[in-house]
């Protein structure tokens, strides 16, 4: 059931096909590299994976459009952390997934959405989405730009760090994606 909403998402916005699979699997490793408990990691797993759940309410002409957003259409992308948590609460096993896809757009410095949380008010699991989300984001095309180079995208994760993302988070990650890049390069 679960993997089907996700596929009903990349029906709905063909640009995400395969990007909640990559989110969830590099959320995990993250989390495991951050010494967090099996059970933990999971949970994250799975919120990762249905992270953008709530964009299939979001009509497909927005989701998909090639320009920038009007400021009402993105006040309607906005929503969609809050749609996929309430779809997710209904489930008492779901709750702190609920909780982690809602709060998935949170920044560090408190000015992102739905509830503007900052810093450690931000559940870990949502920060660690965060920085995975973003990052797959940036290196895969989307209808509005081109995916930028995986080291741009690295930039700019450093870049944000202590504003939009957890900086320890971001620290980690971008030793665990340097640390992917050069063990690539050494197996050749």
């Amino acid at each position: 059931m679960i993997l089907s909403a996700v596929r009903m998402l990349e029906i709905h916005s063909p640009y995400t096909k395969g990007h909640s699979e990559r989110v969830a699997k590099l959320s995990s490793i993250l989390a495991k590299q951050l010494g967090l408990q099996r059970d933990e990691v999971t949970e994250i797993y799975w919120a990762a994976l249905l992270h953008d759940m709530g964009k299939i309410l979001v009509p497909a002409d927005i989701l998909n459009k090639t320009g920038k957003l009007t400021r009402e259409e993105f006040e309607i992308v906005k929503m969609h952390p809050i749609w996929g948590a309430d779809v997710l609460g209904n489930i008492r096993e779901l709750k702190n997934i609920a909780l982690y896809v809602r709060h998935h757009h949170e920044r560090f410095d408190g000015k992102g959405y739905p509830d503007g949380l900052a810093e450690k008010d931000i559940p870990l699991a949502s920060r660690i989405i965060a920085v995975v989300d973003s990052y797959d984001s940036m290196i895969y095309d989307r209808p509005y730009r081109k995916a930028l180079k995986k080291e741009d995208a690295l930039e700019e994760i450093k870049r944000c760090s202590g504003t939009q993302f957890d900086p320890e988070v971001a620290k980690a990650f971008l030793k665990l994606i340097k640390q992917d890049i050069l063990d690539k390069d050494n197996s050749m």
